[in-house]
């Protein structure tokens, strides 16, 4: 006798001040409900949900791109599948609209979908005093100027080979899944999703033959500021976390234990997505959520 397939463990992060994502989930609710496939576990409207207590198998997130990061900032350690739904604009991780998930519901309550493992980033902050902080990150770490626009020189070694420093406005060191971000709009190169690579690019370098390089994800990148008047530099973690850094403090960027896991169903296409929002038919795809 066949023992029949347990439901699927399911939690709805949908934590958002804008009215959309509320009506969403409204629309969603009744969906999932319908599922006997489907056990909806806990809903973050306002407050985070334990998934790890929960023992949930499955994330679905309303939002965009930014919904996505901090499911993974807060996710930490114990990193679970992540069902996507775009309710922002552009969107190259949310990439799968309500009405395409609420028409292909009967696939996820079934499990046929794929996940794709995506790299993910550890950073540790050496501060001069001794202290140290480790962040997780998806996107990337920019090293930038705060409130006073200037011109900053920022080292880089890897794995203990010094590159150069870098004079201009900062750097960028991006995933893969990051390289269509802040890394895109610096000029950087696009990365596959599941490429195991970051990429280093400068923004705005002084020099013009500084362009930007990829490097294997194995590799121990540090960061330091080489001038000792340096003053108001920010790392920038995924555009949410900013930490200010000095001379004498250095920043260790490596490849994290855990991946970003992103569930794809079966028609997703990563060259369709690109086509699709950087508009290599001619016109961008930028898509606002609308409610009836």
């Amino acid at each position: 006798m066949v023992e029949p397939t347990s439901p699927l463990r399911v939690i709805v992060i949908a934590r958002s001040p804008h009215e959309h994502v509320r009506v969403a989930w409204e629309k969603l609710q009744p969906c999932l409900m319908a599922q006997p496939e489907i056990e909806v576990v806990g809903v973050a409207m306002t407050d985070d949900v334990d998934h790890k207590t929960l023992n949930a198998e499955l994330a679905i997130v309303l939002g965009g791109d930014g919904s996505i990061l901090r499911a993974c900032r807060q996710f930490e350690d114990h990193q679970i599948p992540i069902l996507p739904v775009n309710l922002g604009k552009l969107g190259f991780l949310a990439d799968l609209t309500l009405d395409h998930l609420q028409r292909h519901l009967d696939l996820i309550a079934t499990r046929q979908y794929k996940i794709a493992e995506m790299l993910m980033f550890e950073a540790v902050i050496n501060h001069q005093d001794g202290s140290t902080e480790r962040h997780l990150g998806l996107n990337e770490l920019a090293i930038r100027v705060g409130k006073t626009p200037r011109m900053i020189d920022v080292s880089l070694a890897i794995d203990g080979d010094i590159v150069t420093t870098y004079s201009g406005d900062g750097l960028i060191l991006a995933t893969p899944v990051g390289s269509t971000a802040h890394n895109l709009s610096a000029g950087g190169p696009i990365l596959k999703q599941t490429i195991r690579a970051f990429v280093v690019t400068p923004i705005c370098p002084h020099t013009l033959t500084i362009r930007p390089i990829v490097e294997h994800a194995d590799c121990t990148y540090e960061i330091t500021l080489p001038k000792p008047e340096t003053e108001d530099v920010l790392c920038v973690i995924d555009g949410h976390i900013h930490r200010p850094i000095q001379h004498g403090d250095s920043i260790q960027f490596r490849r994290a234990d855990v991946n970003c896991k992103l569930v794809r169903l079966p028609d997703h296409s990563y060259y369709e997505t690109l086509h699709r929002k950087l508009g290599w038919d001619g016109q961008l795809s930028y898509q606002s959520y609308h409610t009836e």
